[in-house]
């Protein structure tokens, strides 16, 4: 499925290469400026073109999320967002030089006449400037000192971005000008983009959470900071989700009826009941917390393919940190008679072993071997030579990783160096 969808991107891309490149004549290539307007129109299509691809990759298709998964399908979009900016930005530096030229004019003076004196730019260049803001917010360090709340309210601004950039490419784009074709192509895709993220992100999620009706039954501590919410609903048996996906929460009270936030479920669902698990981080988990019965619940998804469906043996290894054992726990209930599993839970004390009880049930039941590491993470080290101790047959089974991204990262990078081949290494990530 990765393979088609990356098939059917290159030829979307040719299509716009072709748009670009039929518009041109050698008149306009060989007037002053030519080749830098042309080059500018070139990197403002292509830019374009891959913005609409990485709101796509984020528009949580359910169709594409479960064949390829939510944290790879985001990798994808932070990979394809500088090369998206820096074409746009190209863009309106070559636009500008190539008239400049052919005016006789300076740059800056170029830029001012665009800005003050052609339709729509003023609008493109703020939406221009709202691209940016979203793109600086995604560098791994912006993201580390943003509240979630704040990364993802700057993020929307992506999509106003996006329209008021749309009217100036009809409206003054060189490419559009007698070529109905090349127009009626390129609104056809900038509304099919907008129509999915609609459906998805909107229309989707509302439909299931009416369909549902999920409300609050109970809050529960089941460690130090450490909390569960149990939600009732309706027809929960057709909630088609696997062990160790997530679901979006909107818990609709008047503090955090807007705030969506990514929860694994921590078991499978039992209708009427279901079930999440998160640590009381920040003011969104400490509110969560302190939920009262009742309360009304909308969710988006499920998402995510971290489940055993993508495992490709009988014999599977899940390692977690914290609080990320919670879709490790749903994935064990949910794992068929003849897997063998081996758990690895590490934790800083025994008060910190989330599910306890239950995840050695899962595991007895399974015939599977269970192994808790308790301690500070100086003393007691969860490093190739303990992975190997652990799990001496690490290279023949599918590995399943869960907790923060410095944890995930070492355990990934030891079982890499003992052999486990990429495509059985299966992660779930706690960042955004």
């Amino acid at each position: 499925m990765a393979d088609v969808c990356c098939a059917l991107a290159g030829l979307g891309f040719g299509a716009v290469l072709a748009t670009v490149v039929e518009g041109e004549t050698r008149g306009t290539l060989a007037a002053p400026g030519g080749l830098l307007t042309a080059a500018g129109r070139l990197s403002g299509f292509t830019g374009s073109y891959l913005m609409l691809l990485m709101v796509l990759l984020a528009a949580r298709l359910p169709w594409l999320e479960r064949a390829v998964g939510q944290d790879r399908l985001l990798r994808w979009h932070r990979r394809s967002a500088p090369w998206a900016i820096g074409l746009i930005g190209a863009h309106i530096v070559l636009i500008t030089l190539g008239y400049a030229a052919l005016a006789k004019a300076g740059f800056l003076r170029q830029l001012w006449s665009f800005v003050t004196t052609y339709p729509d730019i003023l609008a493109s260049a703020v939406g221009f400037l709202l691209l940016v803001m979203a793109g600086v917010t995604s560098f791994r360090y912006a993201r580390r000192r943003l509240a979630y709340e704040t990364w993802w309210v700057v993020h929307l601004y992506t999509y106003l971005g996006l329209s008021l950039a749309f009217a100036h490419q009809i409206v003054t784009g060189v490419s559009f000008i007698g070529h109905p074709l090349t127009r009626a192509f390129w609104i056809t895709a900038w509304a099919a983009t907008a129509g999915v993220v609609i459906a998805c992100r909107i229309g989707l999620p509302l439909w299931r959470s009416i369909r549902h009706g999920l409300r609050v039954v109970s809050v529960r501590e089941e460690a130090p900071g450490v909390f569960s919410v149990v939600c009732s609903g309706r027809r929960l048996d057709r909630l088609r989700v696997s062990g160790g996906q997530y679901l979006q929460w909107h818990f609709l009270t008047r503090q955090l009826w807007w705030q969506g936030h990514p929860y694994s479920l921590s078991a499978l669902p039992r209708p009427p009941y279901l079930r999440m698990t998160l640590k009381a981080l920040g003011d969104h988990g400490l509110a969560v917390s302190q939920l009262k019965p009742g309360t009304r619940v909308a969710i988006e998804g499920p998402y995510g393919a971290f489940t055993h469906h993508a495992r490709s043996s009988d014999k599977v290894a899940l390692v977690a940190a914290g609080v990320g054992i919670t879709p490790l726990r749903a994935l064990l209930e949910e794992l068929p008679a003849g897997v063998d599993p081996v758990v690895i839970v590490r934790a800083s004390t025994q008060g910190d072993l989330v599910h306890r009880d239950e995840i050695a049930a899962l595991v007895s039941r399974l015939g599977g071997r269970l192994h808790e590491l308790v301690g500070p993470r100086d003393e007691v080290r969860l490093d190739a030579s303990a992975l190997a101790r652990l799990v001496p047959d690490l290279s023949t089974r599918d590995l399943y990783v869960c907790g923060p991204d410095p944890f995930s990262d070492a355990v990934v990078t030891a079982a890499s160096r003992l052999g486990t081949r990429p495509e059985r290494i299966h992660r779930e990530a706690f960042s955004f």
